[in-house]
């Protein structure tokens, strides 16, 4: 009886990996989840939706900016950018102008109050990711340290061409999206949460 080929085993497909990914994405939800919680209970003023801190981030990189480019940034409809500014006009936080290389188009910019408010956010986030990060062990911090660059990339890989991810951006962060965000810029992210979540995760398995 001829033999049996055997199946070829010697290079992991996507299947192998997946338990990888799930656990980075656990760790990302988990820390973005804890930290959104922590800040609510410890900074009660911090009232700010996701989705307009967001905004802020990416004017406080891109400011002033059109409707149509914070959508691309963020992915997201410009009939729903549209209705995020409206309120965030209302709040005081950013104001229309028009746009200098077309007066016939409109831009968003911060105001000093949307600077303001962008800035404390910012500052609580960082002060709650380093009183976390105190109650770990040398090692722990460490790995974290040392895992920063490789979740940056991370970061710019799933932000793709509109931009989003690059190491400013999650700053203001991204990370929180996976970015994300503490800042999400500097790292809610890693903010994003991204670089913190996942190397929490890492260490925690």
């Amino acid at each position: 009886m001829s033999a049996q080929p055997r199946p070829d085993v010697s290079a992991p497909g996507p299947a192998a990996r997946a338990p990888e990914a799930r656990l980075l994405t656990e760790a990302v939800t988990r820390l973005r989840r804890a930290l959104r919680s922590s800040i609510r209970t410890d900074y009660p003023w911090e009232t700010l939706p996701m989705a307009q801190v967001e905004l802020l981030q990416v004017l406080g990189e891109h400011s002033p900016a059109r409707i149509s480019d914070l959508a691309a940034r963020r992915r997201l409809a410009p009939s729903t950018v549209s209705g995020l500014i409206g309120q965030m006009i209302t709040a005081g936080l950013v104001a229309r102008d028009v746009d200098s290389a077309d007066r016939r188009a409109s831009v968003v910019t911060l105001t000093d109050a949307g600077r303001e408010k962008l800035a404390a956010w910012t500052t609580a986030h960082e002060r709650r990711i380093d009183a976390a990060l105190a109650a770990l062990d040398d090692d722990s911090r460490t790995a974290i340290e040392n895992a920063l660059p490789a979740l940056f990339r991370l970061a710019e890989n799933l932000g793709g061409e509109t931009g989003e991810g690059t190491r400013e951006d999650t700053t203001a962060g991204a990370a929180e999206e996976a970015a994300g965000g503490v800042a999400e810029g500097a790292t809610e992210g890693a903010a994003g949460g991204v670089a913190e979540g996942a190397a929490e995760g890492a260490r925690g398995r």
